[in-house]
């Protein structure tokens, strides 16, 4: 049996065997109407898309989505991302959970940070609702063992405190180059805007979504956790946090500056977190 390869040393054009989680199975057709299995594998060094193209109904049997299975397959790049074509699989006997992604900085320092941040809220009812959750150790817990996104940026155990924190922090830079901003509004959206996180995804060593993940997703969710725990606060503030955090992902919704900068906070820390940076020793 060959050695294993992991992820980021996969290179293209050819054969590999690597020891991998199952993050995503779908059985779907092709336009021929030929099944076959798209899958989303994982190791601690990164993520990577597979299919299954070949004796797809004797494959499909041998594993489960959340699975730890040992894959051989040709690496080919496909739509500018590698893409690994199967051509054997099976169960490996390793616990899955020693196969998840983690995040390189340190869990106990970033929580640190995120009690600082909620420490700097000075309106007496943000500052509740903010506490009402950085209290509850379940979710604090969560924070730190989920990721960010599934399959997309801060993909790792602990991405979702460290994206959090992140955003948190260039909100609060904002607001201090931009005073008329409300900083404290700012921040609880902040603190708070992927808190459905924690309801969206929490179903085995590899944090998939939870079937009420599936059909309502993050932000409706979190919707609903804020205004479960955000009932002593005022209407109109309460309304322009809950504004702010359901149109993170949609700035043409957005119908205040601090919901505008929220968004933008977010998509920042995305596309830094995911985008490929040139190695300056190969510039020319």
């Amino acid at each position: 049996m060959s050695a294993a390869t992991p992820i980021a040393e996969l290179a293209a054009d050819r054969t590999a065997e690597g020891v991998f989680a199952v993050a995503r199975k779908e059985r779907l057709r092709t336009r021929s109407g030929a099944p076959y299995l798209a899958l989303e594998l994982v190791d601690p060094t990164g993520r990577l898309d597979a299919r299954v193209w070949d004796d797809v109904e004797l494959i499909d049997r041998r594993f489960e989505e959340g699975d730890a299975v040992r894959v051989l397959g040709r690496v080919e790049r496909f739509r500018d991302r590698l893409q690994l074509e199967v051509r054997a699989l099976e169960r490996a006997d390793v616990e899955a959970a020693t196969l998840v992604p983690t995040s390189r900085r340190d869990l106990d320092e970033l929580d640190g940070f995120l009690e600082f941040l909620a420490s700097e809220i000075h309106h007496a009812g943000l500052r509740t609702v903010v506490d009402r959750f950085f209290a509850d150790a379940a979710l604090r817990d969560r924070l730190r063992r989920l990721p960010a996104t599934p399959a997309g940026h801060h993909g790792y155990a602990g991405g979702l405190l460290e994206h959090t924190v992140n955003v948190a922090t260039l909100c609060r830079e904002t607001a201090s180059v931009h005073p008329r901003l409300r900083s404290d509004l700012l921040a609880a959206a902040a603190l708070l805007h992927d808190v459905g996180r924690t309801r969206e995804l929490d179903r085995g060593p590899l944090s998939l979504p939870t079937r009420e993940g599936t059909l309502l997703g993050h932000v409706h969710l979190g919707l609903r956790l804020i205004e479960e725990r955000a009932t002593a606060l005022d209407v109109d503030t309460r309304a322009e946090l809950l504004h702010a955090i359901a149109v993170h992902h949609d700035l043409r919704d957005a119908r205040t500056a601090e919901a505008a900068v929220l968004y933008h906070a977010n998509q920042l820390d995305a596309v830094a977190a995911t985008r490929p940076v040139d190695d300056p020793g190969e510039q020319r």
